[in-house]
């Protein structure tokens, strides 16, 4: 069993508390064999409210899946307790928002989509469902009067 994290980085503008919200929360992965290399082309998702029992009676993943072409039975599951939210005060660093405990599959690829929240940094104002598909995200703030912002989201994976 590994430990994989997934760091986030962005320029903030006037925002802060990015982070997955709610149970349902898809985070869209590649993942790769670690058996054979085997790297489907289409995107999957994996979220917390999904538990699949393990074989051997081994506990639960968020995803069990055998590979097409080397017919190992592999598993990555999020782990609850590592979600945090990337801050004002991350901007423009990489920081760890979640890890994944990973038997057999490798996340080599992410790709953010909907169900982002944020709030502004001076006026506490929530913005629900972002969506960061395209790598920004502009609204306005109008308690403060200003615009605010998500700009050249990015991401990379670690060992942890």
């Amino acid at each position: 069993m590994v430990k994989i994290g997934l760091q986030f980085k962005a320029t903030l503008e006037n925002v802060t508390n990015v982070r997955p919200e709610g149970e349902d929360f898809r985070w869209f992965l590649k993942l790769k064999c670690a058996n054979c290399g085997e790297i489907p082309e289409k995107w999957q998702y994996i979220n917390l409210m999904d538990s699949v029992p393990l074989k051997g009676g081994r506990g639960s993943a968020s995803m069990v899946q055998k590979c097409k072409l080397c017919a190992r039975e592999n598993s990555i599951d999020i782990m609850r307790d590592t979600i945090t939210p990337y801050n004002a005060e991350d901007s423009e660093r990489f920081k760890t928002m979640v890890q994944f405990e990973c038997r057999g599959l490798e996340p080599v690829d992410f790709q953010p989509q909907a169900g982002f929240a944020a709030e502004g940094v001076e006026s506490g104002t929530k913005f629900p469902e972002i969506t960061l598909l395209e790598k920004d995200w502009t609204d306005y703030d109008e308690k403060a009067s200003e615009s605010v912002g998500i700009y050249e989201v990015t991401h990379q994976f670690i060992k942890c």
